[in-house]
C-alpha cells in the first residue's frame, strides 16, 4: 500500500522529554480512523501465569495491520493487553477485514476473547475528545508514536461498553503474523524492581499542570542509571528452547498443524541461539549489533493520552515517584497505576533481522501495564 504523507512527513522527535511541549503533537486528518484493540479479562490470564500469551496477543494486531499494509508506516501503540492507532482512510476495510480474522483467531488457538474497535476520527471529534500524534525516535533506526488528545482512551472505553465493535471472521481465517516473535528470556531487575507505571491527566486538570507533572517524573527517572532503561546494553540473553516458543507456533502456524510449526520454530530457533552463542558475524547478519540494536529499539516509554513507562529502578526512586503522583492525584491533576515485579518482557516484531528496525515492546513480566490499569481503574472510581 501507499505511504500515507502526513505521517511520513512529521517531524522526528529525538529527546522524550520534549514530548511535553504540545506543539510536538499534530491532530490527525479528519478523515483518518482510529482503532483499538485489547483482551477481555487479561488480568485473570495473568492470574493463570499466561503473560507471554497476554504480550503476544496483545502486540499481534500490530503485526496483523503491518504486513496486511505491506509494512506502510502507521501510528500505533502497545499497551501490554492490546494497542492503540490510527490509520488513513485507505487502509480501513483493509484492517477491519484482519481484525476480525485476528479475532476469530486468538479464539480458536486460545480461547481468548479479543476486542477490537474502529471509527472515523470525526466521530472522535464529535464526542468532544481528539486524537494528536507525534513520532518519537528511540533510536536512529526506528521511531514510535505518542499519541494525545484522549480520543483513543475515549475510544477505548466505547469498546468495552460494546459499541463500535468489528465482529469476528465467519469463518475463522488466520491472519499474517510474520514477525511476531517472543524468543528472549525475562530480564531480572538491576537497581531493585521492574516498574510499570500509568500517568494519565485528571479530567479536571489543564494541559499545562499535567506536563509539568509529566517533566518532574521524568526529571526524577533520569537520575537513574541510564533513566531507567530496563533493557541491558547489549541486549537481552536467549535460553533455548525459548520459553514463548509454543505462544508463537500457534500464533503464526496459518494452515500448518501447530506441531509442524513448532517443530519449525525450534530448529529455527537453535540456528539462532548458535549464532548468538558464536557472536561472529554470519552471512552479514551480526548478533552482537542485533542484540545491541534490541536495547537501543525498545519501546519501553510513550505517550498514550498519557505517561507509560517500564523502568528497572530502585525502592528511593519509586517512592519519589510515589510522592509525586500521591499530590497530584490529591489535586486532581492525574489519576496514576502502578505495579512492581522482578522481570521485564520484550515481546518483538521483526520485518527483517538483517534491517535496524526491528521492534521491541517492553513490560513488566508479570503484566505490568495490564497490572497498573487495574490500580488506575480504582482510583477512577473514587
Amino acid at each position: 500500500m501507499i505511504e500515507d504523507p502526513f505521517y511520513a512527513q512529521l517531524p522526528k522527535v529525538r529527546t522524550f522529554a520534549n514530548l511535553t511541549r504540545g506543539d510536538r503533537f499534530a491532530p490527525l486528518p479528519h478523515d483518518w480512523v482510529v482503532g483499538c484493540c485489547d483482551i477481555v479479562d487479561s488480568t485473570g490470564l495473568l492470574a493463570q501465569g499466561h503473560y507471554k500469551t497476554v504480550n503476544m496477543v496483545g502486540a499481534s494486531s500490530i503485526a496483523a495491520l503491518m504486513n496486511a499494509f505491506d509494512h506502510a508506516p502507521f501510528p500505533f501503540v502497545f499497551g501490554g493487553d492490546g494497542t492503540s492507532f490510527a490509520l488513513p482512510p485507505q487502509f480501513a476495510d483493509v484492517a477491519r477485514q484482519e481484525l476480525a480474522k485476528l479475532r476469530a483467531w486468538v479464539a480458536q488457538e486460545f480461547a481468548v476473547e479479543l476486542r477490537a474497535a474502529l471509527l472515523p476520527v470525526a466521530e472522535v471529534r464529535r464526542a468532544g475528545r481528539d486524537v494528536r500524534v507525534a513520532r518519537f525516535a528511540a533510536s536512529e533506526h526506528l521511531d514510535y508514536a505518542m499519541f494525545e488528545g484522549g480520543g483513543l482512551a475515549w475510544l477505548e472505553e466505547q469498546m468495552k461498553a460494546g459499541r463500535f465493535e468489528i465482529a469476528p471472521a465467519d469463518p475463522v481465517q488466520s491472519p499474517d503474523l510474520t514477525g511476531l516473535s517472543c524468543r528472549w528470556n525475562s530480564v531480572p531487575a538491576v537497581h531493585g524492581q521492574i516498574l510499570s507505571l500509568l500517568v494519565l491527566p485528571h479530567p479536571d486538570a489543564s494541559a499545562e499542570e499535567f506536563d509539568a507533572l509529566v517533566t518532574e517524573i521524568l526529571s526524577e527517572v533520569a537520575g537513574s542509571e541510564r533513566a531507567g532503561h530496563p533493557l541491558p546494553e547489549t541486549g537481552p540473553d536467549m535460553q533455548f528452547p525459548p520459553p514463548g516458543l509454543r505462544v508463537e507456533a500457534r500464533l503464526s502456524r496459518r494452515n500448518t498443524p501447530a506441531i509442524f510449526r513448532t517443530v519449525s520454530l525450534f530448529f529455527q530457533s537453535a540456528f539462532a541461539a548458535l549464532m548468538f552463542l558464536r557472536k561472529r558475524p554470519t552471512g552479514g547478519f551480526d548478533p552482537t549489533h542485533y542484540r545491541n540494536t534490541i536495547t537501543a529499539n525498545a519501546d519501553f516509554r510513550k505517550f498514550d493520552d498519557g505517561l507509560k513507562m517500564t523502568l528497572d529502578c530502585s525502592d528511593e526512586t519509586r517512592m519519589a515517584l510515589e510522592a509525586l503522583l500521591i499530590q497530584a492525584q490529591a489535586k486532581r491533576i492525574a489519576r496514576y497505576g502502578l505495579h512492581a515485579q522482578d522481570e521485564a518482557l520484550v515481546t518483538c516484531i521483526v520485518p527483517s533481522p538483517m534491517q535496524d528496525d526491528h521492534m521491541h515492546f517492553v513490560d513488566g513480566a508479570s503484566g505490568g501495564y495490564a497490572q497498573a490499569a487495574q490500580m488506575l481503574k480504582a482510583a477512577k472510581q473514587t
